[in-house]
Parts: structure tokens; C-alpha cells; sequence
């Protein structure tokens, strides 16, 4: 492991608040050559098992039919597992779609061996945080979480920009709005001082006249994107893809 990234690591930790042990963890990380992501925002006690069978699937098929690299990779939660018209919303992009059904930030990061580096992607557009904070994890936690994803991302791929598309209100998990806005307000900011790291907003597009996320965007769940939702998604994202090559 080079020097740079025992400096981004060593930044990670930290960005989150000095500690002995974690400094201990990563001292001994560094010496064994341990990723980033066990030593820097990991969670020893998460059953990251419980996605394998997602990930294989996705080390198959890139088998059968290798994506293309420096393509736009979309990880993240369900939400983004869900989106199954990326290439319809994007015409001309190679768009990579590697979201996994429930997960949190720290599975996108654990995995990012799999499903993140293999395909060297230009852009990485995230969306993936609202799971975790209905599992109980505060604000904070999982902003550190992101910064540990975007530390891991640029530890092994530099010139690759984050962005991460915010959370928006949902009519089942309302409850958890005002973390969603506090949420999100960290990683703008974060954006507007980080380089790499971009911030595509969405909160707003789904409230209707009384301020409150309109039931016909999403599904009989209430949680996730109808058609209709994700064209309002994909109006969001687009301005932030790169510049189609003339022909």
C-alpha cells in the first residue's frame, strides 16, 4: 500500500473525530496492507454475507458480457436497484447500473473491490443512505460513512467524481424526513469543499402543494419511484452527465 493512500486513510479517520484505537487499527492496517475499508469507517459486526449472493451475480454476468470501462457507475440501495431504464433515461451513456436491493453506505464501500474498481468508472453517482438511517443510525454516522466511501473511491481512482444524489421524502418513511434534509445539507456542503465530489439535489422534486412527498410518484410500497418518480430522477441527474461526443 502506497504512502498517498495511508494519507487518505489516516484523513478518514481523522475527518470523524481522533481516536487511539482507531489510529492503532489503522497503523496496523498500513503495515499489513489491509484495504481502506477495514480499517477506515468499516463495520466489524454488519453481515455483509447477506449481499454475496448479489454480488456474484453481478461477477457473472460482467463475465458473460464485460461492461465497459470509464462508464457512469450508479451504486448505491434499492433505489438505484430499482432503476432499470438507465439507458433509456441516458441514451448514448455507458451507464453501469450496480445497485443492491437494502443495503447501506458501508456495503457500497465494503464491496467496492467488486463492484466499483473492475470498472475503472469516470463518474460514480451514489444514492444510498435512507436505509440507514431507518436502521437507527444518526446523521452523522452515516455522513462519516460517505466520507469513508469517497476516501475509499479516490484512494484508487483519483480522476473519478462522486456524486451523490440526495435523499428525498417518502410518504411511508415521512418520519425520517428532517434527518434526510440534515443529511443531505453535510454532504452539499462537504461537495461545494471537496474536490471530486459532487452533490445532485432532489429533495424538493417530490413534494407536492402541502410540502409533503406526492403519493403518484411512487409505488404501492410508498417507498420507492414509479415511472413517473424516476423521470423526475433522471431530469435531476442529467445535467451532471458528461458531454455526449459529437458526431
Amino acid at each position: 500500500m502506497g504512502y498517498s493512500l495511508f494519507v487518505t486513510q489516516f484523513c478518514c479517520i481523522y475527518t470523524k473525530g481522533i481516536n487511539l484505537n482507531r489510529i492503532s487499527l489503522l497503523l496496523i492496517g498500513f503495515l499489513m496492507g489491509a484495504p481502506l475499508s477495514s480499517v477506515c469507517g468499516a463495520e466489524t459486526s454488519r453481515d455483509f454475507a447477506k449481499w454475496e449472493k448479489n454480488i456474484v451475480a453481478y461477477e457473472l454476468s460482467d463475465r458473460i458480457n464485460p461492461p465497459p470501462r470509464h462508464a457512469l457507475l450508479f451504486v448505491g440501495s434499492s433505489m438505484i436497484f430499482k432503476w432499470t431504464t438507465l439507458a433509456r433515461d441516458f441514451p448514448g451513456q455507458p451507464v453501469i447500473n450496480r445497485g443492491v436491493n437494502g443495503t447501506q453506505i458501508v456495503d457500497a464501500t465494503h464491496f467496492a473491490d467488486r463492484i466499483i474498481f473492475p470498472y475503472s468508472p469516470r463518474m460514480i453517482f451514489l444514492r444510498a443512505g435512507g436505509n440507514d438511517l431507518w436502521a437507527g443510525k444518526s446523521v452523522e454516522t452515516v455522513f462519516g460513512d460517505f466520507q469513508t466511501f469517497v476516501a475509499t473511491v479516490h484512494a484508487r481512482l483519483p480522476e473519478t467524481t462522486v456524486y451523490f444524489i440526495s435523499w428525498s421524502p417518502t410518504p411511508f418513511r415521512w418520519k425520517q424526513h428532517e434527518k434526510e434534509i440534515a443529511l443531505n445539507a453535510l454532504v452539499a456542503e462537504y461537495a461545494r469543499h471537496t474536490p471530486k465530489v459532487g452533490y445532485i439535489e432532489t429533495y424538493d422534486m417530490v413534494l407536492g402543494d402541502d410540502g409533503k412527498p406526492r403519493p403518484e410518484l411512487f409505488i404501492a410500497d410508498q417507498i420507492h419511484f414509479n415511472v413517473a418518480g424516476y423521470q423526475l430522477l433522471a431530469a435531476r441527474v442529467r445535467p451532471f452527465l458528461p458531454p455526449l461526443p459529437e458526431h
